[in-house]
């Protein structure tokens, strides 16, 4: 039997840490810690070694993007998934995080459902985006922001048909849409998903949707088949 995710919830907010904390518990979903602030966050994350961290990005003294960049630049092995808070969804903070590493994010109003399906699909290494926000978060702060660890990789590394999956995972494209566009089987599109990820160096399809950009596999404005987005 796969045991529960095991989460530390990071938010300066005592009731969004008891809410959430009560929704996943009754999950049964294991909340091994909580933190008022990027510092705790980290502490937490070193103490507890969760399989995932809700992290808020403001945050007093050091904020979550930093306690994001910290837990996920080799401060423990095997870092955890980290999913950002945010009452904002076009954020450049949450960019940001997202090319430090983040997995994703989430709406502080998301629903009880939402947020549990959320944590167990993060713990399976997917990425957590909505294509349409992300793609829209992506496209008004791609290269913008110098305070932004930009992504930057060379896609020679790839092949014809790896750059086809990576353009139109930039799109927003899940496995399954994948697979229908270029009829392939789900289980051959998570191979070329894990090379691809593999060859670039990157944690995941988040990473993942920023390169596409950053390296102007798409362009800003045009979708993953090269249409008005």
């Amino acid at each position: 039997m796969t045991e529960p995710p095991r989460v530390v919830i990071a938010d300066d907010q005592a009731l969004v840490r008891t809410g959430f904390g009560m929704i996943l518990a009754a999950d049964g979903i294991d909340v091994v810690a909580e933190a008022a602030d990027g510092d705790e966050a980290v502490d937490a994350v070193l103490r507890t070694r969760p399989d995932l961290v809700l992290m808020d990005i403001r945050m007093p003294g050091t904020d979550g993007l930093e306690a994001t960049r910290r837990i996920l630049s080799g401060l423990v092995p095997d870092p955890p998934r980290v999913l950002i808070l945010t009452t904002f969804d076009l954020d450049r903070y949450v960019y940001a995080a997202l090319t430090a590493g983040a997995s994703g994010f989430l709406l502080k109003d998301v629903t009880p459902e939402h947020l549990v399906a959320a944590v167990r699909l993060a713990r399976t290494g997917d990425a957590l985006l909505a294509p349409a926000i992300t793609r829209r978060l992506v496209e008004r702060f791609v290269s913008r922001d110098p305070r932004t660890a930009a992504l930057h990789r060379d896609l020679s590394v790839l092949t014809p048909r790896e750059l086809e999956v990576l353009r139109s995972l930039g799109g927003g494209l899940s496995n399954a849409e994948l697979a229908t566009r270029f009829h392939l089987s789900e289980t051959t599109v998570k191979t070329h998903v894990s090379r691809i990820l593999a060859k670039l160096g990157l944690r995941d399809r988040a990473q993942a949707v920023v390169v596409a950009y950053e390296t102007g596999l798409i362009t800003p404005g045009v979708g993953a088949t090269g249409s008005e987005a």
